[in-house]
């Protein structure tokens, strides 16, 4: 597999999101597209992940920008997630991990002495015609939104 980098096209994707509606990113050209990967639903990191996106979300899409957030949770999982949350980010199953496979963030992971596969939280931004504008891997949640919006709004100015 290649390794994804700025400038390259975004692999494509459709995935049902927590209505079971497909969502695909091809939908979104003209548009600017973060696509940010999660691990799991429900949990502390993530919770102020799509929280903060939420919070924004407005700002995105002031920007042109639509955000999407990845993890291998159900749809049924993103809906509880999303109410329980109050998100407003549009939330995307991934059970397979084919997508996130396609964008190197399906990867072994270690914690506390042992070995399993994971989401390596990661955000990519997309430009209108669907190239990859930018790449953050290894996210530290806190303040990552507002590099994300700092970076948008450096590229359309």
């Amino acid at each position: 597999m290649t390794e994804l980098v700025v400038g390259m096209p975004a692999p494509d994707f459709c995935l049902p999101d927590a209505d079971e509606q497909m969502v695909c990113l091809s939908e979104h050209r003209g548009r600017f597209v973060v696509v940010y990967f999660y691990p799991r639903d429900n949990t502390s990191g993530c919770t102020l992940e799509a929280r903060s996106f939420t919070e924004e979300l407005d700002a995105f899409t002031d920007a042109n920008a639509v955000v999407l957030g990845i993890s291998p949770d159900s749809p049924k999982s993103h809906k509880r997630f999303a109410e329980k949350q109050s998100l407003a980010v549009t939330l995307l199953s991934d059970p397979d991990h084919m997508v996130s496979d396609a964008y190197g963030v399906w990867v072994l992971k270690k914690m506390y002495g042992r070995e399993s596969m994971g989401i390596l939280r990661s955000t990519f931004l997309l430009d209108p015609e669907g190239k990859i504008a930018h790449i953050w891997r290894k996210v530290k949640v806190k303040g990552h939104v507002d590099e994300v919006m700092a970076k948008l709004l450096e590229l359309r100015s």
